[in-house]
């Protein structure tokens, strides 16, 4: 199925190449027609100029002039649509590469990386080749941002339950033209670290004309009193008058030469995002959807009775206006002349008193779209996984052919696995390299995976709601003076903690107390389960210690051996990663030792 799904993304790329050169070829011609107008109006205005023609002149100054506006709109307009057919054969080449397992060049949400985490860390969802980079479409900050959080934290069971529709109306084969526009848009502009809650944060305390009220009428009174007074120069009276107004100007601008900086600076950091938030907007705003999530966070963006890319299109014009301070030689004729920062300082806060709030929901909207675009794009290109169901039994968990979404290889081995009920623990037990933590990886992220609203990577799956718990990775801390058996303690420590407030808690540990002699590791992992297996949790631990296998006549029903074997053919071992019920019947450390070139002698 992911083979026809590459073939299909291929296609496609293909498809929008080819319309990419013709959108490229008309885009080129109408460019050379914008230098024709401007050379062609030049050269009648200095025509007519020169004969003394001025009027004529004139015209054809102002004729050429709106034509070559007119141009350069058109030109504007299948600019953007060959960058969007460009984008879009490349959104279709990066889907083919998560299908191949190319995951180097996407973001890795290294910044949402987080050691003390349940388990982010031990399950690779953030981070090289990682959940999040095969997951994530986003390119705004506020989606990374929020799918992030959908990663980290379960939802809850009606909320999957919204985004599992949502997902499954996005990813429908007819909604991939408008799936694939969604996640292109955002990619014509750039998103810097400046993102819109920092500036949010920012102009939400400023309120530069209430702390100077008598600025509000200087700066319609002054650039008209300016005008009119270098005009009256102009006709013979006094030079004085403008210069006096000119100088006043001059001073104001000075004097607060601080403040418009600070305002500038921070609006034109998200200047691009704005409006890569308008264009996205408009295109939510005018599709019709028919899944409950979708369509309340639709109606949410003009729940204020104004559209919200209207309102942020606002905020992208003021900003625009504001930026024409950049020219040295501009800025000091608007700000001398016309209080060209003020007005738009104005213009800013009066944006803000009618709109920052609506900015605010919009974006949280946006996010939401975003994040379950990128669930979309994911369930599309992987038809064939399953859509969860969620139980009600405490810490059910079924699946029937469980794979790791991020072992890409052709032929994956996948396993079935069931189990349930609290204080249930599966022990793991078998050789180097047979697949164990593997196995805990796969259960621990397609757990994740179902409970963000994502399908997962299985023919069929079903659990319940649980906080998912890992100790695998730990390692020791120069820094902190920390060992790695410290470190491990520390982590079970938590977890136990965590079982302690009552909250159904699922856990996957691998080789635990691995820090410590045999003796103390077999006493101490088997108090660990008597222990847990009186609270309200669940879960599986892998280890090499076969004595632990005794727990289960000692809890019968309460904890099950399973495991993964592995055979030795002459100097070859082999793996079948197949999970089995029972005890590892076999071990390949001295195998491995000896390949290695360690010399193995047999106790006598």
């Amino acid at each position: 199925m992911s083979e026809s799904r590459e073939n299909l993304y291929l296609g496609r790329a293909s498809r929008f190449a080819e319309q990419e050169k013709k959108a490229a070829a008309k885009s080129g011609a109408v460019s050379w027609l914008r230098v024709a107008v401007f050379i062609a109006g030049a050269g009648l205005a200095y025509y007519f100029f020169s004969t003394d023609s001025n009027t004529a002149g004139a015209a054809a100054i102002l004729f050429f002039y709106l034509v070559f506006i007119l141009v350069m709109r058109w030109h504007s307009r299948l600019d953007f649509t060959y960058q969007q057919l460009r984008l879009l054969r490349l959104v279709n080449e990066q889907e083919v590469e998560r299908l191949q397992g190319k995951l180097g060049r996407f973001d890795s949400g290294q910044e949402f990386v987080d050691d003390h985490h349940p388990y982010s860390s031990d399950l690779d969802i953030f981070g090289q080749n990682s959940l999040f980079q095969l997951l994530n479409r986003s390119v705004t900050s506020v989606g990374k941002e929020k799918l992030a959080s959908w990663l980290r934290q379960a939802a809850a069971p009606q909320e999957v339950l919204q985004r599992q529709q949502a997902a499954a109306e996005l990813s429908a084969d007819d909604r991939l033209d408008w799936l694939q526009e969604a996640l292109a848009l955002p990619m014509h502009y750039k998103h810097d670290e400046a993102s819109a809650a920092t500036f949010i944060n920012w102009f939400s305390g400023k309120a530069f004309f209430r702390q100077h009220a008598w600025l509000r009428p200087l700066i319609l009174i002054l650039p008209v009193l300016t005008l009119a007074a270098i005009a009256a120069w102009l006709y013979g009276m006094s030079g004085w008058i403008p210069v006096a107004f000119l100088l006043v100007q001059f001073l104001l601008a000075y004097r607060f030469r601080v403040e418009r900086d600070e305002y500038y600076e921070n609006s034109i950091g998200i200047y691009e995002a704005i409006r890569s938030y308008t264009k996205q907007l408009q295109h939510i705003e005018k599709q019709s959807f028919t899944a409950p999530k979708l369509q309340a966070l639709q109606q949410q963006l003009s729940a204020s009775g104004t559209k919200a890319s209207v309102s942020i299109n606002k905020l992208a014009s003021i900003i625009d206006f504001f930026s024409w301070r950049l020219s040295t030689l501009m800025a000091f004729f608007l700000n001398t002349v016309l209080m060209w920062d003020f007005v738009w300082m104005y213009r800013l806060e009066s944006w803000k008193g009618q709109h920052l709030q609506q900015l605010e929901h919009s974006l949280d909207v946006l996010s939401e779209f975003e994040a379950l675009t990128s669930i979309a794009a994911f369930q599309h290109a992987h038809p064939q996984y399953a859509v969860p169901q969620l139980s009600q039994v405490p810490f059910f968990y079924q699946a029937t052919a469980l794979a790791h979404p991020l072992i890409f290889s052709v032929r994956p081995v996948s396993n079935d696995f069931e189990m349930q009920g609290a204080g249930h623990t599966i022990v793991i037990t078998g050789s180097n390299m047979s697949g164990k933590t593997t196995f805990l990886r796969t259960v621990g992220i397609n757990m994740v995976l179902a409970l963000m609203g994502a399908p997962a990577c299985a023919r069929s799956i079903t659990v319940a709601p649980a906080q998912v718990y890992t100790a695998m990775r730990t390692a020791d801390n120069l820094a902190e003076n920390t060992s790695s058996f410290y470190a491990e303690l520390k982590r079970l420590r938590v977890l136990l903690e965590l079982t302690e407030q009552g909250q159904p808690v699922f856990y996957l540990l691998d080789e635990i107390l691995k820090g410590t002699n045999s003796r103390d590791r077999h006493l101490g992992a088997m108090s660990l389960i008597r222990q847990l297996h009186k609270r309200n949790a669940a879960g599986l631990i892998s280890t090499h210690d076969l004595e632990l296998g005794a727990m289960e006549q000692e809890l019968p029903g309460s904890v099950k051996n399973f495991s993964f074997n592995s055979d030795i053919i002459g100097n070859e071992i082999n793996f079948d990663y197949k999970l089995t019920p029972g005890l590892c019947r076999s071990f390949n450390a001295s195998k491995l030792m000896q390949l290695m070139g360690i010399e193995i002698e047999e106790e006598a």
